[in-house]
């Protein structure tokens, strides 16, 4: 108490002022602070966040420009893939390929595909996420001119080595797009991977207007693809020359020397990103990727064979439907603000199953195709979503999102064909209650995504 007393003049000697307990309370600014982690010794030795000041200003437009990149390789890849897509069926005429033949070719692109997502994930690990985002975003240019030149020039094998490096260039880059848009969300504090993922529906869609413009004008697939070629060129140039991926957390730069006894004790833990938290939103990713890639293969044909509408209109509400994501994933990026990421998710998986459902019972065209509507505006979210969880760690993120990742566009490649040996047993419509089913799943396992207020990853075991 004496300590505590306030002097006066007859005090000898001035009273010591008590230290101060090593407590550090959190002041976080989400958009304008980097945030750190602390153990704070009277509460348990809990991690804390703790506010390591504010963003350098010449971070902003370094990590705009970054942003920007990120956006223009996305973009890139879906205009590719779709500018090839609306030329598929004047390049088999160009080749005078079977439809056996034909297949063989294809197989390219989903090989070249399947190789880079499975790769990406040590690469990412090893090299970091630049080159792989460099690399993905030169590969599919290279694959767009083979097949531009090859294709007139009767060469299959050309042509399947062009959707071989399309493929293998997408491949690593979602990946790696993926890994450095959560870590960017992480430091921004604001959605980026919806806005990613958007990018690609936008391309999608140019890629698609523009191609089917171009069949309907009876353009030669050379210029066409020549002219995508040059497109694909300029966005991944841009993106090359603004990269600038941002600083990683590690487990020595989020912790005090007061921590370094507490952070030895979880250090084990780290050594593996498969926990339940992780498996649960890799079964989210895989649904909506499934159902996505369910679209994508297989809803022009459930248009033409089981609601008999012309092949026009299948290729319409195929556009409608990747059009209906691109609004979904724009329009629903400030509901997840508001209402969190739990809520959307279940929303989006609800509203996506019961679009799948309209689209296999409803009796005419006109109401499948607004049905196809809802199921891309269900599922838009919820694979960006899932990423944006999964990226939730300050010392992990990268790995998590890898994983997560791979498990949905796996789905996305392998999800089709399984879809179609089913289809061809059960009918196609029986076939689409899988994607619908898996919906379901994705919303019981939504409170997985749910953002942790604090590093609870890092909580250190009890001893004793």
């Amino acid at each position: 108490m004496a300590a505590c007393a306030r002097p006066t003049a007859s005090s000898a000697t001035p009273a010591v002022r008590p230290a101060r307990s090593p407590v550090a309370f959190a002041v976080v600014r989400p958009c304008r602070t980097r945030r750190t982690v602390a153990m704070c010794p009277i509460l348990g030795g809990r991690p804390r966040l703790l506010d390591a000041g504010p963003v350098k200003r010449s971070d902003g437009p370094m990590i705009g420009r970054h942003r920007a990149a990120l956006f223009a390789t996305s973009t890139m890849t879906g205009f590719g893939i779709a500018s090839w897509i609306t030329r598929t069926p004047a390049v088999r005429d160009e080749l005078g390929a079977s439809i056996e033949t034909m297949g063989i070719v294809l197989l390219g692109l989903s090989v070249g595909s399947m190789i880079g997502i499975l790769s990406a994930g040590v690469l990412v690990r090893r090299l970091g996420t630049r080159p792989l985002i460099v690399l993905g975003g030169a590969l599919p240019v290279v694959g767009m001119l083979l097949v531009a030149v090859l294709a007139p020039a009767q060469l299959a094998v050309g042509v399947w080595a062009g959707l071989f490096c399309i493929g293998f260039g997408c491949g690593l880059a979602e990946i790696g797009l993926n890994v450095e848009a959560a870590a960017v969300e992480r430091q921004l504090s604001r959605p980026v991977v919806p806005v990613l993922h958007a990018c690609f529906s936008l391309g999608t869609v140019l890629g698609g207007a523009t191609g089917i413009a171009l069949t309907a004008a009876r353009t030669p697939v050379i210029v066409h693809l020549l002219v995508a070629t040059a497109v694909m060129a300029g966005l991944a140039v841009f993106a090359a020359v603004n990269l600038r991926p941002v600083d990683r957390a590690t487990p020595e730069s989020t912790t005090t020397p007061a921590s370094a006894s507490a952070t030895a004790l979880v250090a084990p833990r780290l050594r593996s990103v498969l926990t339940l938290q992780v498996l649960l939103i890799a079964v989210i990713t895989l649904a909506m990727a499934f159902a996505e890639g369910a679209a994508s293969d297989w809803l022009p044909l459930l248009m033409t064979t089981d609601h008999d509408a012309p092949e026009a209109v299948g290729s319409l509400v195929f556009t409608g439907f990747a059009l209906a994501m691109f609004v979904g994933r724009i329009a629903g990026t400030p509901l997840v603000a508001r209402f969190g990421r739990v809520a959307v998710i279940r929303v989006c998986a609800a509203v996506g199953a019961v679009g799948v459902l309209l689209v296999v019972v409803s009796p005419n065209p006109v109401l499948a195709a607004a049905a196809a509507g809802v199921w891309g505006l269900g599922i838009a979210l919820g694979f960006p979503l899932a990423i944006s969880a999964a990226g939730d760690h300050p010392t992990d993120g990268d790995r998590r999102v890898s994983v997560v990742a791979t498990a949905g566009y796996v789905a996305f490649l392998a999800g089709p064909p399984a879809l179609g040996f089913l289809g061809e047993h059960l009918g196609l419509q029986t076939a689409m209650l899988v994607p619908a089913a898996l919906l379901v799943a994705a919303l019981l396992a939504a409170p997985a995504v749910r953002a942790r207020t604090a590093f609870e990853e890092l909580r250190p075991a009890p001893l004793g």
